[in-house]
């Protein structure tokens, strides 16, 4: 498993700022930090939920998925690269976009079907019901 230190760490490589070769200010992880939580949270709204470990530390555990990580750190670079005026290459993006859209298929539910009663054609003895469940005089 990720921790949420080292998807930032993947992140700031991504745009060619390695822990190596640069130090990170731990404001500037905070800001990653806070970036990777609203992004998260996004996905979860739009449906894609990949167990993301929301509330705690950078230090803590991500959660999410081996095959989620990817996308996780390229659009979090994307996500706050202009921040620190940084430009993300085209590879970056690419990347982005196509790990991005493969957690979605991935994550993605079916629709339940849902039956629409008044498109039924009444026959004999069919009645109809209101929403309270009882029928019109």
């Amino acid at each position: 498993m990720t921790t949420k230190r080292e998807l930032i760490e993947l992140a700031y490589e991504e745009i060619g700022m390695a822990s190596y070769a640069f130090d990170i200010h731990p404001d500037q992880f905070v800001l990653a930090a806070r970036r990777l939580d609203a992004m998260m949270a996004e996905w979860s709204a739009k449906g894609i939920r990949i167990s993301y470990n929301g509330p705690g530390g950078i230090a803590d555990e991500s959660y999410i998925p081996d095959w989620a990580i990817r996308a996780a750190y390229t659009n979090l670079a994307l996500s706050f690269a202009p921040t620190i005026g940084k430009t993300v290459s085209p590879e970056t993006r690419i990347a982005a976009h196509k790990s991005l859209t493969f957690v979605m298929g991935r994550t993605a539910q079916p629709v339940e079907m849902q039956v629409d009663n008044t498109a039924v054609p009444s026959g004999a003895g069919w009645k109809q019901i209101d929403s309270d469940g009882l029928e019109p005089p």
